[in-house]
């Protein structure tokens, strides 16, 4: 698996409906880039001028809204993820 460094996390970013509640299917071009995902792994953190880490505010399995044009799309092993920048979460959603 990917493990994230410093202080960026990899999340599976959820699927959007490629339908709306009419029945209309969406061209590709036409969908919403998802906002949110769930953490797969984290970094260790950010390292402070002090020379202590800075933990990341996050866990995996928790649910996230992103900044909508953030982070660095990767493949791995058939799959796709996001590594964000833990400044590029906006909330946990509970």
């Amino acid at each position: 698996m990917l493990r994230p460094l410093g202080d960026r996390v990899l999340v599976e970013v959820a699927q959007e409906q490629e339908q709306t509640i009419s029945g209309f299917v969406l061209a590709s071009s036409a969908k919403e880039k998802p906002q949110t995902g769930t953490i797969i792994a984290v970094g260790e953190g950010r390292l402070l001028d002090s020379g202590e880490l800075a933990p990341v505010p996050v866990k995996v399995g928790e649910t996230v809204l992103f900044e909508k044009y953030a982070g660095s799309e990767v493949k791995y092993e058939g799959k796709e993820y996001m590594i964000f920048s833990v400044k590029d979460i906006i909330a946990v959603v509970e």
